[in-house]
């Protein structure tokens, strides 16, 4: 399964890159965004792209800061743009979301969206787009999405325990969706620390994010139901009805 870089038009009319992957056949099936983390649109994002492909979805994944200017000051500005939930970042993704809900192997209006670290709280943001089924934050959230809870779609979260910043942030999350009656399936991993769906940063970058407060790492276990719990979900609410149960 390969996987294919493109460019859409995001806000303004710029072009912006991004990583797309579709399943074996030509018959439609349902699309996914996916949202990266604050490293960037990096190879462990292909991994995942290639696991929603195999089973039988089309994903979608943009580069938020393939954009004029210093790397850091697309992170600042990105971040920002979270914080408050509004912004160009925001407007970036309504337009992947249009871009993949026009690509011809995509059926249906609803999309799913997951995303990781900042991408998760970007992912929650999406959860108040139209014509988006269900959203799987992983270890991460927004203060802007919190204020409009009850607006959301359907919410599969995922934040791992020995994280200690945002595991405080994700049962904020959690009281949120259930005072909003917000249908949700959300997990605490005690043993997995942040990053545990999407491996290790390399290097000494890697050796000292461990042993900091996020406990970065990958954690199979985690990594594995936090999976097949958003495979269950989306199946639900993403799927189009004639297309429930899996990939052939």
């Amino acid at each position: 399964m390969s996987i294919e870089t493109l460019s859409f038009r995001a806000a303004g009319g710029r072009r912006m890159r991004g990583w797309l992957a579709e399943p074996a056949g030509d018959r439609p099936v349902a699309g996914v965004l996916l949202i990266h983390e604050i490293l960037g649109l990096v190879d462990n994002q292909r991994a995942v792209l290639e696991r929603f492909a195999a089973e039988g979805y089309v994903a979608f994944a943009p580069d938020l800061f393939d954009r004029p200017g210093a790397r850091a000051l697309c992170i600042a500005r990105a971040l920002n743009d979270l914080r408050r939930g509004e912004g160009e970042v925001i407007e970036d993704l309504r337009a992947a979301l249009r871009f993949l809900r026009a690509r011809p192997r995509v059926a249906g209006p609803r999309l799913g969206v997951a995303g990781f670290c900042m991408g998760g709280g970007f992912a929650l943001l999406m959860a108040l787009e139209p014509d988006v089924g269900a959203v799987a934050p992983f270890y991460g959230t927004s203060p802007a999405y919190l204020d409009h809870v009850a607006d959301s779609c359907p919410v599969v979260a995922s934040f791992g325990g020995r994280d200690v910043v945002f595991r405080a942030l994700g049962e904020q999350l959690r009281g949120a969706l259930e005072r909003a009656g917000i249908e949700h399936d959300y997990r605490i991993y005690e043993d997995a620390g942040h990053s545990f769906m999407t491996g290790a940063l390399p290097g000494l970058a890697g050796q000292l994010a461990a042993i900091g407060p996020l406990r970065v790492g990958y954690d199979p276990s985690a990594a594995a139901d936090s999976w097949s719990r958003l495979l269950v979900f989306f199946d639900r609410f993403v799927r189009p009805p004639a297309d429930r149960g899996g990939a052939p």
